[in-house]
Formats: C-alpha cells, sequence, structure tokens
C-alpha cells in the first residue's frame, strides 16, 4: 500500500504527467496531418480543412508543454503515442474525437494538479490549451453527427 509520501504531488510528478500529455500531442499532430490529407468526399471537405488548423493547433500545444516540462526540470518528451488510422473516413474522426476526449480529462486533472503545486501560470497555459481542444471535440462531434461527449476527469 503506497504511503502518503509516495501518493504526495511532485514537480517531478507533474513533469513526468504533462509528459505523457506530451506524447498524446505529438499524437494528434500526427493524426490531423495524416487525416487531413486523406479524408476524401464532398462531405469531408470542410473538416479536412479544419484538421489542417488542428495540426498547427496541436504544434503550439506541443511547444507549450515542452516549455512546462523543462521549466519543471524534466526532459520533454520525443516519443507519440500510437496513432491509429483507417481507410474510412468516420473511423478516423471517430479515432481523434477518442483521443481529443483523453486529452480533455487528462488536462483537466492536470490544471487540478499544478494549482496545487502553486504552479498558477501553468493552470493557466493549461486551460488556455483547454479551450482549444475542446473546440476540436465539437468540431469532430459535428463532423460526425453526434453530441460532444463530456469528458470528465483523469482520476
Amino acid at each position: 500500500m503506497p504511503t502518503k509520501t509516495e501518493n504526495k504531488l511532485t514537480r517531478q510528478k507533474l513533469a513526468d504527467a504533462l509528459n505523457e500529455d506530451l506524447s498524446r500531442e505529438y499524437q494528434a499532430i500526427i493524426a490531423y496531418v495524416n487525416y487531413s490529407q486523406v479524408l476524401k468526399g464532398a462531405s469531408y471537405m470542410n473538416i479536412a480543412d479544419e484538421l489542417t488548423v488542428h495540426a498547427k493547433e496541436e504544434l503550439d500545444h506541443a511547444l507549450q508543454i515542452s516549455n512546462f516540462v523543462d521549466y519543471l526540470g524534466g526532459m520533454p518528451s520525443v516519443t507519440p503515442k500510437p496513432v491509429k488510422t483507417s481507410e474510412k473516413a468516420e473511423e478516423m474522426l471517430r479515432f481523434d474525437l477518442d483521443n481529443e476526449t483523453e486529452t480533455i480529462r487528462q488536462y483537466r486533472r492536470r490544471v487540478k494538479q499544478a494549482d496545487e503545486l502553486n504552479e498558477f501560470a501553468i493552470a493557466e497555459g493549461l486551460r488556455e490549451i483547454l479551450v482549444q481542444e475542446q473546440d476540436h471535440l465539437i468540431s469532430l462531434a459535428t463532423a460526425l453527427g453526434i453530441d460532444p461527449p463530456n469528458p470528465g476527469i483523469a482520476d
């Protein structure tokens, strides 16, 4: 059973968690670049253009998260999470929706962790990223013709 000391949040633990987030950002960059180019059909042209914008925003997120990790004394990750691909446009959009949902869950948790460590600038930066991630989630859900899922918050 973990002791209270083992469960205590530290700057290093926050940096490690942010590195997981950074790997998700790399995943998103790769997915959005790929999907924006391979989506076919008139009904997907607008979303393909939107995914190109998302790819650029995810790169900005990756740069910001890398900066946070470095500030906390960590070494920024260089490894993306695995990227799922498909020949079916709807499947690709669902993969993206699932990834955005998880990203939001994790960033909501990360905001609380940054606040807990009194790292308010990091928390504010994460809140700004969350606004864009939620916009991505809404765009993907709209393209799929479904209501945006409620990501909740990671434990």
